[in-house]
């Protein structure tokens, strides 16, 4: 997991470096094309029972908020400090709370509500609407993680039915299509060399990141290795001042460890409150 969110933060630099001067649209496509590369890899080992779902509207239904996430994301990122938009995608399981208490009924106590409440303080430290600290833009990041949070509650509705492989198929073939749909109207031939370059190293650090993170989530529980998603804020972080030359000011680094600490405390919870059902 660890690798992976290292990984995962090079493609959002490759992203943003990329982002001035191609379409997020364009950026996106090239991205999913290293994770369509490994299902067809994994569609050569295992056969073409993969693409087999119990569910498969649902399945493509998570293949397009995948393509949001990303898209919005690498929009927003064009114009955000790159640690700061990490720091405002930490909100996810958040929301993914407030949804899988709304739509997959799940119980939600007094004190992950309270959680709940206090990361959403520290997401307003970080953005601090109204006074322009942060470029607008940044909305852009936070629907990026609204529509992360539904792609994570369709993966937990999907999970009992359908194996990680079909889930990674799915989102693959799905957002190459809808990201292909718009791209004649987007697209700019990237330039010989850094351009072409940058994307294709995005595209196969992707795959390998994604590769990482179902091997991570293979090997433990998701309670367990959740955790160390917040690691990318550091590489995040690391990159933006490497490339860009940008730190992020201590407003932002405080709202990100509130956000942190009280998103490890509620999958602590989550890991509690499977050991009493189980137990």
């Amino acid at each position: 997991m660890a690798g992976g969110m290292f990984l995962f933060s090079a493609v959002d630099t490759h992203a943003k470096f990329l982002a001035s001067s191609l379409h997020p649209v364009q950026i996106t496509w090239s991205r999913q094309l290293g994770l369509l590369l490994g299902v067809f890899i994994i569609i050569a080992i295992k056969g073409r029972g993969v693409l087999r779902s119990k569910h498969p509207w649902l399945q493509i239904g998570r293949g397009a908020m995948a393509v949001f996430s990303a898209t919005l994301f690498i929009a927003g990122v064009t114009y955000v400090q790159l640690a700061d938009a990490i720091a405002v995608t930490f909100v996810a399981p958040f929301i993914v709370t407030l949804l899988g208490a709304a739509i997959l009924k799940e119980k939600v106590g007094l004190r992950r509500w309270t959680a709940v409440t206090i990361g959403f303080l520290g997401t307003l430290i970080v953005i601090r609407p109204g006074f322009g600290a942060v470029h607008p833009a940044v909305i852009l990041v936070l629907l990026a993680a609204i529509a992360f949070a539904c792609r994570q509650i369709l993966s937990r509705f999907l999970s009992g039915d359908d194996p990680v492989e079909t889930t990674l198929a799915y989102t693959a073939i799905t957002s190459v299509v809808l990201l292909t749909l718009p791209l004649p109207f987007v697209w700019k031939t990237p330039v010989w060399g850094t351009e072409v370059l940058l994307l294709v190293t995005m595209a196969l650090i992707a795959a390998c990141a994604e590769t990482l993170v179902i091997m991570a989530l293979e090997a433990a529980e998701a309670v367990v290795v959740a955790p160390v998603h917040y690691s990318i804020l550091i590489w995040g972080t690391f990159y933006g001042w490497l490339i860009f030359d940008h730190l992020p000011d201590f407003w932002t680094v405080f709202g990100a460890m509130i956000i942190i600490a009280t998103g490890i405390y509620t999958l602590n919870r989550e890991r509690v409150v499977a050991k009493e059902r189980s137990g």
